[in-house]
């Protein structure tokens, strides 16, 4: 059995990462694990089936052409990019910049707290 489920219950989004249940999605900062972009920051920004996301970072993969990656293949991380998933849910346009900032602050963030939030 893999270690991430994905189901859709009465339209909330609940993913489980091991035994812990993530219900946002959208907007959540993760970490590749494998394929040439190993180790790098992304935000998911959209869903494709029950086990594959689309990330973007604003740089290497923009908005327009989003990776397609396994969830088995991410490290997801507790913490969102409010402000992503406020303009996804609410079917506003998310720009590079948009992406770009947010990572920009993730990375403060952990540079100050030296952890990196999986």
């Amino acid at each position: 059995m893999p270690d991430e489920a994905f189901f859709v219950y009465k339209s909330l989004i609940i993913i489980k990462v091991g035994e812990e249940f993530l219900d946002t999605i959208i907007g959540r900062y993760v970490w590749s694990k494998s394929g040439r972009d190993k180790d790098r920051l992304f935000i998911i920004i959209d869903l494709c089936d029950d086990q594959h996301v689309l990330v973007a970072d604003g740089e290497l993969r923009r908005v327009g052409k989003p990776k397609k990656k396994k969830l088995k293949h991410l490290n997801i991380t507790n913490k969102i990019a409010e402000e992503i998933n406020t303009i996804v849910t609410m079917k506003k346009r998310l720009l590079d910049a948009d992406l770009q900032r947010a990572i920009n602050n993730y990375n403060e963030e952990i540079a100050t707290s030296n952890v990196r939030g999986v």
